[in-house]
């Protein structure tokens, strides 16, 4: 999945702690110099969550000052040698310490094991810390799985899960995390059910309908990925992450109206790096506000002069406009900056086009069909192209392959360009079957194939 949202609780002891720590070491008068073992866990492990490994050695150090050969604080040492690198220090800790019952030094030297790559040892282990615990088995579990998710080990992770949850079924923690292994496992419906007996027990779970949204998106069922992103959106109204996303699915619903709501209620939240101006401007592109469409584009062209979508963007609504020279400027500075996407081409030749310039159009597209051949489209146009300049062999090679593209069989009237290609190419038994095709498509092919080519076959 591209996003997944886990909330965890704030912890405003543990700051205050750290902020009398902190007082402390700025030599702040009235601070008092001493902290119990507690305090001085809860500090190493707030700097060790903040990734400040260097604070966090320094706090221990501290530590031990006061509370020399604490058992408790020597595990801690370990566990900032796991968190930067030093896994063998961080074993040779564990192993001398000599308490082998500690609930904390298990999962330590599991972890340790695991990363010293002794995964015999280390699940071992994990079956003597679960089954020394007969109560809370589920978070037992849990524990340990978050050590093998910390390594993305889904598979050991989801087992560990799955024990837990037989367990416990209704371990909300536990049930997030088994849902999450679900999801890399590409087993998105035991995902969704998973989501949903979390909501069976917390309807105002905001983020399960969350990532039930998000599985629903990636699974291209918009409607129902809708709907669990307003309940998201109902539940955390001030959320970014729920607002964007659910600007996307209406998008894709083709909402594009209700998607401008969202997406300008994103741009309210968040400091806009430009990206959002393009879901603005495509909204309105799709809508055939070009002009507002322009705007937008430009505001994110303001926020980066590089930025190749909007000058695309700006491109295609001058296009739908008919203002095809004033368009060119903007493709042409767009494929400086990429010069091998296909629609590109397509658009800097339906440009030149509209200035009459079709023999160079002509070549754009021969270009964009080199870059992806698969454009029953362009094939199709390059055929007419063709047709113009009297090359009959060369339309009628390209209108082949424009029909061999056309998997959806969405190209118009294609037998009946193809009848009037070979028929001017003297090749008329070709030309009876392509209009036979055709006639079965349009009733008035014979029609228009005789104004055409003047006569019957």
């Amino acid at each position: 999945m591209s996003m997944r949202r886990i909330f965890y609780t704030p912890e405003d002891d543990f700051n205050e702690t750290v902020k009398r720590y902190e007082a402390f070491l700025s030599n702040h008068t009235g601070t008092s110099g001493y902290f119990d073992v507690e305090e001085l866990e809860n500090i190493v492990d707030y700097y060790l969550r903040s990734g400040r490994t260097k604070d966090s050695s320094g706090a221990l150090e501290f530590g031990l000052k006061l509370h020399p050969n604490n058992f408790t604080l020597r595990i801690k040492r370990a566990k900032i040698y796991l968190a930067t690198g030093d896994t063998h220090k961080a074993y040779s800790i564990l192993e001398t310490v000599g308490v082998q019952d500690d609930y904390e030094l298990n999962l330590l030297k599991i972890d340790a094991l695991r990363k010293l790559e002794r995964k015999e040892e280390a699940h071992r282990l994990c079956e003597r810390v679960i089954d020394a615990e007969s109560e809370d088995v589920d978070q037992v579990c849990l524990d340990i799985a978050y050590i093998f998710l910390a390594d993305y080990d889904i598979d050991s992770a989801f087992l560990y899960l799955k024990r837990g949850e037989t367990h416990n079924p209704d371990n909300e923690d536990l049930l997030f995390e088994l849902a999450f292994c679900y999801e890399h496992l590409n087993d998105y419906t035991q995902a969704i059910h998973t989501y949903k007996h979390i909501l069976t027990k917390d309807p105002y779970a905001g983020e399960a309908w969350f990532n039930l949204g998000q599985i629903y998106f990636t699974n291209l069922e918009f409607q129902l990925a809708l709907d669990a992103f307003d309940y998201a959106r109902v539940i955390n109204p001030d959320d970014s992450l729920t607002c964007i996303q659910k600007a996307h699915t209406h998008f894709q619903l083709q909402q594009y109206e209700d998607a401008l709501d969202e997406f300008f209620a994103f741009e309210e939240m968040t400091v806009d790096s430009g990206q959002t101006y393009l879901s603005i401007g495509e909204c309105y592109e799709r809508l055939e506000r070009y002009e507002d469409a322009i705007i937008f584009y430009q505001k994110a062209l303001d926020k980066e002069q590089d930025n190749y979508e909007a000058l695309i963007g700006i491109a295609i609504c001058m296009l739908e406009q008919d203002l095809f020279q004033e368009s060119l400027h903007y493709i042409q500075q767009a494929m400086q900056i990429k010069n091998d996407d296909a629609d590109a081409w397509v658009y800097f030749a339906e440009a030149l086009t509209g200035i009459d310039d079709t023999a160079t159009a002509l070549l754009a597209y021969l270009k964009s069909i080199d870059i992806n051949p698969n454009q029953p489209d362009t094939l199709m146009t390059i055929a007419n192209l063709f047709m113009e300049q009297e090359e009959f062999i060369l339309a009628i090679d390209y209108y082949q392959q424009a029909l061999k593209s056309d998997e959806y069989h969405e190209l118009e009237n294609i037998h009946l360009f193809m009848a009037v290609a070979y028929h001017f190419a003297d090749d008329e038994d070709a030309a009876q079957l392509s209009l036979a095709k055709a006639m079965e498509e349009n009733l008035d092919a014979q029609k228009i194939f005789n104004e055409i080519c003047g006569g019957n076959l």
